[in-house]
């Protein structure tokens, strides 16, 4: 049976509890995506961040566990069948942690896969709009003197958050009946609201305050503690000015 030594991540960010699920992430809007959903489940875990700005994805232990280069990743050495599990996309890792523990999404057939609607809504609509919208409006893209580019993304973010308040209409969460249920749905799209205001400053830009049922539901999601958590994991640490998690952190409970 594999051990955790056997994958080159260990030997790069060695674990100091081998036990728990290894999280490799940095706190952007997918990142935070598992370090939410972990402090929402209570999954005992252990977080390891990788420098963005080092190109740290690019390192191949790390490409060894994800060939995307992307965060987050995990490894779990508590897998199906007590195997070790690697997994990466932040959405595929967040609907495993849901079926391993069975919460955070409804078993009822229905709305199990109206809560992958949502998901597969996030990942294809609104992270690649909001990103690219971020990229023009605040980050490089900012000084190309066209600006058509950005434009354009901020024409389809205004499209994308129309459906989610659309949908959020008198409910409080996106999935469920009645009033809905807070679910991977909603952890999956928290983060990346939030950082069209922001990380982007983009909020005047596509009218936010425009959309009165997605401001609620979003006032919601970052009152919960273990939101309010996961959205600053993993840290900078005051004292040290190191990463917490870096080298093997716990985190979790």
């Amino acid at each position: 049976m594999s051990r955790l030594s056997d994958y080159p991540v260990t030997r790069r960010w060695p674990p100091q509890h081998p036990d728990r699920l290894q999280l490799y992430s940095s706190p952007t809007p997918n990142g935070v995506k598992i370090s939410i959903a972990l402090e929402e489940l209570g999954l005992p875990y252990e977080v390891h961040r990788l420098e963005l700005s080092r190109n740290e994805t690019r390192d191949a232990e790390f490409v060894a566990l994800n060939p995307n280069a992307r965060i987050p990743a995990i490894l779990d050495p508590d897998g199906p069948g007590g195997a070790p599990l690697t997994l990466w996309e932040s959405g595929a890792i967040l609907v495993y942690l849901a079926e391993k523990t069975g919460r955070l999404m409804s078993p009822d057939t229905a709305t199990r896969h109206q809560t992958l609607q949502w998901i597969f809504f996030q990942v294809s609509a609104v992270g690649p709009n909001f990103g690219q919208l971020g990229y023009f409006h605040k980050h490089a893209g900012r000084s190309i003197e066209d600006k058509r580019p950005r434009d354009r993304f901020v024409a389809e973010a205004k499209r994308v958050l129309g459906v989610l308040n659309a949908a959020l209409e008198g409910r409080d969460w996106l999935v469920g009946a009645d009033a809905g249920e807070y679910s991977i749905a909603d952890i999956a799209t928290l983060g990346w609201v939030r950082a069209l205001v922001t990380s982007y400053d983009a909020g005047d830009l596509v009218g936010m305050n425009d959309f009165t049922g997605l401001n609620a539901w979003l006032e919601r999601g970052l009152a919960r503690p273990a939101v309010q958590r996961g959205l600053v994991i993993p840290g900078v640490t005051a004292t040290t000015n190191r990463p917490a998690g870096f080298g093997g952190w716990p985190r979790g409970h």
